[in-house]
């Protein structure tokens, strides 16, 4: 079953990924999120309206910052800390927003290829945890 799933992906034909041995494997690539389509408007929205993208360690820096305001808002919304009347207005999706475009940022300005990572990393979770979660009793 891996190696049609590798032989797939090394041939870009990933909609074969999705019906093998008749179950379902994710989602059909008319429905996938485009990351390359994100990369590039963010690096359009840097050349045009930002100069130049910060550093990677400044922007890494910022990663770790904008996280903290997403655990903020976790921690007082859904969590066990009270809000704050301050807190009350702070959009978790504005946020999370902001983490991504960081991270869009750090895989334009190493050369990391997000949309093939992304690819990757969820057949490897999808071979790895098929049945793993629908065997533990903690999420029954």
């Amino acid at each position: 079953m891996l190696s049609a799933i590798f032989n797939a992906l090394a041939t870009n034909q990933s909609e074969q990924l999705f019906t093998m041995n008749g179950k379902t494997r994710g989602l059909p690539r008319n429905q996938q999120t485009a990351v390359d389509d994100l990369c590039k408007e963010v690096d359009g929205w840097i050349k045009t309206t930002g100069v130049k993208y910060f550093d990677p360690l400044t922007n890494m820096a910022m990663l770790a910052e904008e996280v903290g305001e997403v655990a903020r808002i976790m921690a007082r919304r859904y969590g066990q800390q009270s809000e704050k009347a301050s807190d009350r207005g702070k959009d978790l999706g504005e946020e999370l927003s902001d983490v991504l475009f960081v991270v869009l940022c750090l895989a334009n300005q190493t050369g990391t290829d997000l949309q093939r990572a992304w690819r990757e990393k969820m057949l490897k979770k999808t071979a790895r945890d098929a049945k793993r979660h629908r065997r533990n009793p903690k999420l029954k």
